[in-house]
């Protein structure tokens, strides 16, 4: 029996969850699914310029296993751009934060945050 997954944590949902080319109407490239915790590593390491280190502490998993959700986020990316495909976020194996939508923010993200960048920090 396989190990099961270890949920990702995940600070927000995406806001915009499906992308269409435009191209005189039509999508000829079929559909590409980005799970959520691809999403979040995209987020993270190409929006936010964490390091794959830092975003495993981020996520609560191990730098290898954000090496190879960051890899094939990025191959369905391409695929997207490339083929004209519809790119849809949808599903996966994550723990969306318990405060993420409210008023006050995170907090634990935050912390999380600032502890993934002290240890940024130290090493440089």
């Amino acid at each position: 029996m396989p190990r099961p997954k270890k949920c990702r944590r995940v600070c927000r949902l995406p806001l915009i969850t499906e992308f269409v080319p435009k191209a005189d109407g039509r999508t000829d490239g079929g559909l590409v699914v980005m799970t959520v915790d691809e999403y979040e590593t995209i987020r993270l390491i190409d929006g936010e310029g964490f390091s794959q280190e830092d975003c495993g502490l981020y996520m609560d998993i191990a730098r290898t296993t954000v090496q190879m959700i960051y890899d094939g986020a990025r191959k369905k990316i391409a695929r997207a751009l490339v083929d004209g495909a519809v790119l849809r976020i949808e599903g996966g194996t994550y723990q969306l934060c318990e405060r993420a939508g409210t008023p006050g923010g995170c907090q634990g993200c935050r912390g999380r945050r600032y502890a993934a960048r002290r240890g940024w920090m130290e090493r440089n």
